[in-house]
C-alpha cells in the first residue's frame, strides 16, 4: 500500500474540529452527506455538502466536505485523472478562505484545521500521482499548522485521527519505503504505538472522523502489523455499515484470503464478481482482476483446475488493459498459477513455457524463485 505520512497528515481535520458545525440543522446535513459519501452516493453528499455551502458560503466546511467527495471518487479509481482537477481547486478555495479567516485571527483553530488539511490532501494526491517533491513540500507545510491547531483542541477525540496517522506512519514509512527517507530528515520521529492508540480513540469516540479512523487502522493491521484478525474485526463492521463501499468490500475479502477462510473468499469475491457484472460504482475492472484472480484460487485449492484456468486468464486479460506503468503483482502471480496448474494437469511443455514468461516479468513476491524451482522440479500439491 503506497501511503506518504507527511502528506496524510491533516485532511482528517476538515471534518472533525469542535465547534465546525454548531448548528444542528447544519450538522445534520454534514453527518448525512458523509454516510452518502462512504457509501458511494456521491450525488445525494454533494447535495447535502452543497446545501452547507449556500448557507455559509464564506466558511470553509462545506467547500472541504465537497472536495472530500471528490477523494472519494478518486479512490475508488485510482487510474483515472478526471476528479483531479476539480479537486485540486476545492482545496484552493478552502485554503483561500482559511487565509482570510487568518488574516483577522492567527490563531483561528477553525481556519488552521482546514487549511493544514487542505494542504495535506493537495500532497496526498500528488504522492499517488508519484510526484514525490510536491508531496514532501505539501507535507512539511501542513504539519506545523496541524499541530498548532492540535495543541489548541487537546482534548477532541476526532483530531486524534491527524495525530494518529502522523505518529504511526512517521516511524513506519522510513522503513517501509527507503527512497522517502531524505523527504523525512527534518521532520519529528513518530511513534506507531501512540499512533494505533490514538486510531482506535478516534474510531470509537471520534464524531466526526470515526471512519476514517477505523479505515485507517484496517489499512495498518492488514499490511504494516499483519494483524489480519483486527483488520477483518474493522471490516466486517464497515462493510456492514456502508455496503455499496467497494474499498471495504475488498479488504474483507483480502483479509479471509490472509486468514485462509476459503469459503468466506469464495463467498465474498463471488458477491464482488456480481457487482461487476451489475455494474455497479466502483466495481469495474481493477475490482473484476482481483476476484478473478482470488476466486481462481479458490478453484485451484478445491482441485476445479478448468475453472481456476479461466479465472487467471482472466486476470491476466484484466492486468494488461490495466498495467500501463508497470506490471501488477497479479499478472505476474496468475501467470505462475497458470504455469502450475499445467503441471497438475501433466502439461509439461505448457507449464514450462508458462515458468520462462513469469521470469521474463519483474520480479514479484518469490515469482522468480519458484519459477526456476518448477523448471527445475515440475510443480506439485
Amino acid at each position: 500500500m503506497r501511503i506518504g505520512v507527511l502528506v496524510m497528515l491533516a485532511f482528517c481535520s476538515v471534518r472533525v474540529q469542535s465547534g465546525v458545525l454548531d448548528d444542528d440543522a447544519v450538522e445534520m446535513k454534514a453527518m448525512q452527506g458523509i454516510e452518502f459519501m462512504y457509501n458511494l452516493d456521491f450525488e445525494k453528499a454533494d447535495r447535502e455538502f452543497e446545501e452547507i455551502v449556500q448557507e455559509r458560503p464564506l466558511d470553509p466546511a462545506g467547500y472541504a466536505f465537497l472536495a472530500m467527495v471528490d477523494w472519494w471518487r478518486i479512490q475508488i479509481d485510482m487510474e483515472s485523472t478526471q476528479n483531479d482537477e476539480r479537486f485540486f481547486e476545492r482545496l484552493d478555495i478552502v485554503i483561500d478562505m482559511c487565509d482570510s479567516l487568518l488574516d483577522i485571527d492567527e490563531q483561528n483553530v477553525h481556519a488552521l484545521f482546514f487549511k493544514g488539511g487542505a494542504i495535506g490532501f493537495q500532497g496526498r494526491l500528488k504522492f499517488n500521482r508519484d510526484d514525490w517533491i510536491a508531496a514532501a513540500n505539501a507535507g512539511r507545510k501542513a504539519l506545523p499548522i496541524v499541530r498548532s491547531a492540535s495543541a489548541a483542541d487537546p482534548g477532541n477525540y476526532d483530531i486524534l485521527l491527524g495525530t494518529g496517522i502522523y505518529n504511526y506512519y512517521a516511524e513506519v514509512i522510513p522503513n517501509e519505503y527507503p527512497v522517502a527517507k531524505p523527504l523525512l530528515l527534518f521532520i519529528p520521529p513518530g511513534d506507531k504505538k501512540k499512533g494505533i492508540t490514538q486510531l482506535k480513540e478516534a474510531a470509537e469516540k471520534g464524531k466526526y472522523a470515526r471512519v476514517e479512523a477505523a479505515y485507517f487502522l484496517m489499512q495498518l493491521y492488514y499490511y504494516y502489523e499483519k494483524d489480519y484478525s483486527a483488520s477483518l474485526q474493522i471490516a466486517e463492521h464497515l462493510h456492514a455499515r456502508f455496503p455499496n463501499n467497494m474499498l471495504f468490500h475488498k479488504y474483507l475479502g483480502r483479509c479471509y484470503v490472509s486468514l485462509g477462510n476459503w469459503s468466506k473468499v469464495e463467498q465474498v469475491f463471488a458477491e464482488i464478481m456480481q457487482r461487476v457484472a451489475n455494474g455497479q460504482r466502483g466495481y469495474g475492472l481493477t475490482t473484476e482482476r482481483e476476484a478473478a484472480y482470488y476466486l481462481g484460487m479458490v478453484d485451484m485449492i478445491a482441485g476445479r483446475y478448468d475453472s481456476a484456468l479461466k479465472r487467471f486468464y482472466r486476470c491476466d486479460e484484466a492486468s494488461r488493459r490495466l498495467d500501463a506503468k508497470e506490471i501488477s503483482g497479479f499478472m505476474v502471480m496468475a501467470n505462475l498459477k497458470v504455469g502450475m496448474i499445467y503441471d497438475l494437469q501433466a502439461r509439461r511443455d505448457l507449464a514450462v513455457n508458462q515458468y520462462k514468461k513469469v521470469l521474463a516479468m519483474r520480479e514479484y513476491s518469490g515469482s522468480h524463485d519458484q519459477a526456476e524451482r518448477f523448471i527445475q522440479s515440475p510443480y506439485h500439491r
